[in-house]
């Protein structure tokens, strides 16, 4: 059993992400770059730091693993991994879609999860074997049962610039048989929505382990299908990921091939 200390305090620390963030949200926050288009803003740190700290008060012999100070393994069977703010060029930009994303990790394997939407007030939540939940509703994924009738959302990595025809391809397969496709900046929303049916289908290459992992589970407790975009088993550091309704999941993978 999952000790419920866990998902209380994954809770606490996605929604004080989210009021720090809705606290500094078209305030002029400082802004630097990782890279020509990769931001990074003073909030991303000040979360980041908060959660830390509430780890290492609340479980000093956890490990972390977040996108901004790093971290990673050290021998613990238990690690926390974090994006205190999922969407952060949107969150640059004035463009209220972006959230915090926390998934506990035991003996490398998902085993809570949560994502907060401070502008919709949205708390998606997971625990392994549970089932998943938005504000206290079970999700379930869509029945779209063909890409042509299924609504899909992607998005592209930092390198797109160097890499633009190869994405402009797969993107324009994708238009070509779906309803419709999107691109929302914040790949944890992004999952989440195909949780809750409001997407059908979500695809992206150049990920790391804090832009997916809680989305991941949060999408298989809600009845979704996970794997690489290669058909293969689904492994967060490979960076890439399909994830659908499950219903669509492998004409997508053909598509998207």
């Amino acid at each position: 059993m999952i000790d419920p200390l866990f998902l209380s305090t994954a809770i606490e620390a996605v929604v004080r992400a989210g009021d720090l963030q809705m606290a500094k949200f078209c305030r002029g926050v400082q802004v630097t770059k990782k890279s020509a288009i990769d931001l990074v803003t003073e909030v991303d740190v000040e979360v980041e730091r908060m959660f830390r700290a509430l780890v290492a008060e609340r479980f000093p012999d956890h490990d972390v693993l977040a996108e901004e100070l790093g971290g990673g393994w050290r021998g613990a069977r238990h690690r926390w991994v974090f994006d205190p703010l999922d969407g952060t060029t949107n969150f640059a930009h004035g463009v209220p879609i972006f959230c915090a994303s926390l998934a506990l990790e035991i003996d490398g394997e998902a085993a809570v999860a949560a994502v907060y939407d401070p502008n919709r007030r949205e708390l998606f939540t997971a625990e392994k074997g549970e089932g998943s939940w938005v504000n206290g509703e079970r999700l379930a994924v869509s029945s779209k049962a063909a890409v042509i009738e299924s609504m899909l959302v992607t998005g592209f990595p930092y390198t797109v610039h160097q890499e633009a025809d190869a994405f402009l391809r797969v993107f324009g397969n994708a238009l070509k048989h779906a309803r419709a496709v999107r691109r929302l900046g914040s790949a944890a929303i992004d999952m989440c929505w195909v949780a809750a049916g409001r997407m059908d289908g979500f695809w992206e290459a150049s990920l790391k382990p804090w832009d997916t992992r809680a989305a991941a589970l949060i999408l298989e407790e809600a009845g979704g299908t996970v794997t690489g975009m290669d058909g293969r088993r689904w492994n967060p550091d490979d960076g890439h990921i399909l994830a659908t309704n499950g219903l669509i999941h492998q004409e997508l993978l053909r598509i998207i091939a």
